[in-house]
């Protein structure tokens, strides 16, 4: 059997180039998005896949941050991995195989983002936030594997079949970004010029997290001012 690819760089990609944009501005912390996370990957109570960060500004106005994982092109966690357990996908988000894994917890260590969680236990708890904000739709993860956010990538792969288009249409679009009040998160195609990922970035500032690392998240950050 042939190795995963370690890198995913844009020219390498096939189709479409997925992305997230979060607006620092808009956010507000209500920790929806966190939720509709957890309740539509089933992750346990503090193996969260988005992770809300609070912070102040210099004139003490709270600011808010959340962390998904970042999908880099340049993934560290994808470089360190023996077993090839976590890789590119042809479209090059950053997915696991848990059949592969063996736990050595390499891609935790490497990540820079801490977007990586190990299943410690088995988890047989009944999911706090299934109902209210959502219902579980992959599997839930054995013992002694990790797991991160995918960008709800089961909606993704559904999308062509089904005709619809992630960012648009919600049952294509990560759950995280559906649930969003005031709209502080989109997803898109960066190659359509007219997706919402693509528009939310022209005209404003943005950044990504650690970019001095090099390794070229997909997930941007509108900077307030």
């Amino acid at each position: 059997m042939d190795a995963p690819r370690a890198m995913a760089s844009e020219s390498d990609v096939k189709g479409p180039y997925w992305a997230m944009v979060i607006d620092l501005k808009a956010c507000i912390g209500c920790s929806r998005c966190v939720y509709a996370c957890q309740a539509t990957n089933d992750t346990a109570d503090g193996h969260l896949w988005n992770v809300l960060i609070e912070d102040k500004d210099h004139f003490g106005v709270p600011v808010f941050l959340t962390r998904p994982c970042m999908h880099c092109e340049n993934a560290p966690c994808v470089e360190v991995c023996p077993v090839h357990a976590t890789y590119h996908r042809d479209d090059g988000l950053v997915t696991m195989d848990y059949d592969r894994c063996i736990g050595c917890r390499y891609c935790m260590v490497a990540c820079p983002y801490g977007a990586r969680v190990f299943n410690w236990k088995e988890n047989t708890d009944p999911n706090p936030k299934e109902g209210t904000w959502g219902s579980p739709e992959i599997p839930r993860r054995a013992r002694g594997v990790v797991e991160k956010c995918t960008f709800c990538s089961q909606r993704l792969d559904k999308a062509s079949e089904r005709g619809l288009v992630p960012g648009i249409d919600r049952e294509a679009t990560p759950a995280c970004c559906n649930i969003c009040p005031t709209s502080a998160r989109v997803f898109g195609d960066l190659r359509d010029p007219n997706s919402p990922a693509s528009l939310a970035l022209k005209g404003r500032q943005s950044i990504v997290l650690r970019a001095n690392l090099g390794t070229k998240p997909r997930v941007f950050y509108l900077l307030p001012n």
